[in-house]
Formats: C-alpha cells, structure tokens, sequence
C-alpha cells in the first residue's frame, strides 16, 4: 500500500533494501535503550545489530513491521509499529541475537499487551525533525489503524519528553498508565 501526501510525501510498508536507512532513524529514537539492551555503550554496535534485526523477517524490528516516508531526496522518517499480542513472539529473535552476539541475557519489560498496535519507534531525518513530518506520520497510522482497522494504538513517552507528550495528546492519544522500558519510567498511551 502506498499512500500519497500532496506534494511533500509518500508513506509506504517499508522493504528489506530500506533496513540501513530506517536503523539510522530509529537509533536516533531509542539509542540509548538499545545500547543498554546489548549491554555497551557504543551506539555503532547498537545500529549494526539493529540493522541487521531489521532486515529479518519475524521479530519486532522487522522491515515487515515498518512503514517509510519517502520524499523526492528518499526516505527521511521511518515507523514501526506491531501487534501488541505478538510481542513475546516477536521479541524471541532479539533476545537470542543479543545474546548469541554480546552473550548478554536479558529480559525486557513488556512495552505493549494484546489488544493494542504498538508504535515501538519512530524516527525523522534530523534535518527535517520539527516540520510536521512526525504529526503526518501518527495521523496516518491513526487513520490506518484507528479508524480503518478499528484497532487501538498505544505507545509510550518518556516522562522528559513533555514535547511528545503534548503532540500525542494532541492527535487523541490518552494517558491509560504508566510502564518501566529498560529501567526509564514511561507513560503509556492509547487512541
């Protein structure tokens, strides 16, 4: 499916030969949990195995579970986004990679539950961050989701992070709680 945004944008399901660019834009969301999640504080690791997580198929990172924003220039946002009962399903083939590659066990907390599409990350070209180009992309997967779909969409927000909190709150989103992501106290969210 690919939808068009008049004159500024194209949003479509992402492919495998995206996997480079939609890591770069995703660390620049949540680098510093995914450096904790492979236990080193070295952010070119971090976005290989990333990379390497979102070439594959069957895991939350998963090209499959993205959508790309393409200009005239290409790709400058990328989203994913997953059904929240899936998580455990889908977070199995992390926690193996991390560990067969950093020997490192870990078990994270649950981000998401059933009952929800979750919006585990979203990231924009740093050159284009501040231009609407995140709205666009969250008033997409609300109509995608929401409003097509009937499904709910969660995702959490860093309580630093007052910016996004008032963008989602904004768009619909509502405060049904909190969670703890990798030791950082998080709100949760759903529309």
């Amino acid at each position: 499916m690919i939808i068009f945004v008049p004159n500024i944008m194209i949003i479509r399901k992402a492919k495998i030969e995206d996997s480079k660019v939609i890591a770069a834009y995703m660390m620049l969301a949540m680098s510093d949990i995914f450096c904790q999640l492979i236990g080193e504080n070295s952010f070119e690791n971090a976005t290989q195995v990333l990379e390497c997580l979102i070439s594959k198929k069957a895991n939350q990172y998963s090209y499959e579970n993205c959508w790309v924003v393409e200009s005239k220039e290409g790709i400058i946002a990328a989203v994913s986004i997953y059904d929240g009962a899936k998580l455990q399903e889908l977070r199995a083939p992390v926690v193996a990679m991390i560990k067969s590659m950093f020997n490192r066990d870990f078990l994270p907390e649950d981000e998401s539950q059933a009952g929800e599409f979750y919006i585990d990350c979203l990231g924009v070209q740093p050159d284009r961050q501040g231009k609407g180009i995140g709205s666009k992309i969250l008033q997409f997967l609300i109509d995608e989701y929401v409003h097509k779909r009937k499904e709910i969409l969660g995702l959490l927000v860093d309580k630093e992070n007052p910016y996004a909190k008032r963008l989602y709150l904004k768009l619909g989103f509502e405060l049904i709680g909190e969670k703890t992501l990798a030791g950082k106290r998080m709100e949760h969210l759903q529309i």
